[in-house]
């Protein structure tokens, strides 16, 4: 009676069954896939993280475009330098550079010159584009400078000492005080107790060493740095007043710069131990 009034109750139940084994069976198949989709989101956030990690990684790939930098003169050779193994490590990038006298360079700065980096050769230029608040942070100090006077080849005039610049007949060219190494150069002739009238004051040391290879004049006050970069063009004579009035050369980003992210790989880079040994071979001193 069990077994027929089952089996009399016709097919339905056992189609019945089916129907529910199929949607057993399509719940299984579905959390699979819910599984397998979850595998696929895993693997998708790790193929983002490691996007993530190739981006951050290869940082320097993202930067292109041109990095403005406005430098003292002095600073010339060894930017220049730099400058190339920049774009050499940033493919896209272009480092532009405007050199000359950081006062002027300053002057342009605040009155609205596009830039995005400004390393000066005194931190008193540096103060008047901090004290304009166009300056990004707190600017570093990345080298220093020392004074050293240059002659012609030879050392014609026999010229030892700062007191000898002082000599009736002597040529002599300075920079213009307001420029950092004329600043440097008043200051040590204030501690040596020597006035000097030089026959022209140039508006960066590049200029007041240029006078001497032109041999308009016997001898100039400039940098170290200078008569290292003149290659033999130059004789330099050392003297102990320089030591008084050495240079701190600080370097900034600066607030309206148009390629902020490469104005900081580049002061990064000016910074790094490699930064550091190019500017040290042109006979800068460590900061």
């Amino acid at each position: 009676m069990t077994t027929r009034s089952v089996s009399g109750s016709g097919s339905r139940p056992r189609w019945t069954l089916r129907v529910v084994g199929g949607f057993a069976l399509a719940a299984m198949a579905l959390t699979a896939c819910s599984s397998g989709d979850s595998g696929d989101s895993g693997d998708s956030n790790d193929s983002g993280d490691s996007s993530k990690k190739s981006g951050s990684g290869s940082s320097s790939e993202k930067l292109s475009g041109t990095v403005t930098v406005f430098a003292a003169a002095s600073l010339k050779e060894s930017f220049t330098a730099l400058g190339k193994t920049f774009e050499k490590e940033h493919p896209g990038t272009k480092v532009a550079f405007n050199f000359g006298g950081s006062d002027a360079l300053a002057a342009s700065i605040t009155s609205g010159a596009p830039a995005d980096v400004f390393a000066a050769a005194s931190p008193k230029t540096m103060k008047t584009v901090t004290d304009a608040k166009d300056a990004k942070g707190t600017p570093v100090t990345f080298v220093r400078n020392q004074l050293e006077i240059a002659t012609l080849p030879g050392n014609p005039k026999k010229i030892k000492t700062l007191k000898d610049l002082t000599r009736s007949g002597l040529k002599v060219a300075l920079c213009a005080k307001e420029v950092p190494c004329g600043s440097a150069a008043q200051k040590a002739l204030t501690a040596a107790e020597l006035k000097l009238t030089p026959v022209s004051y140039e508006q960066d040391v590049k200029g007041a060493l240029t006078k001497v290879q032109l041999k308009e004049v016997d001898a100039s006050v400039v940098y170290k740095t200078d008569v290292k970069a003149a290659a033999g063009k130059v004789a330099g004579v050392e003297f102990p007043e320089s030591e008084q009035a050495i240079n701190d050369y600080p370097i900034a980003p600066l607030k309206n710069a148009q390629n902020a992210e490469a104005a900081t790989a580049f002061i990064a880079l000016v910074k790094s131990a490699q930064g550091q040994k190019v500017l040290g071979q042109a006979g800068f001193l460590k900061p």
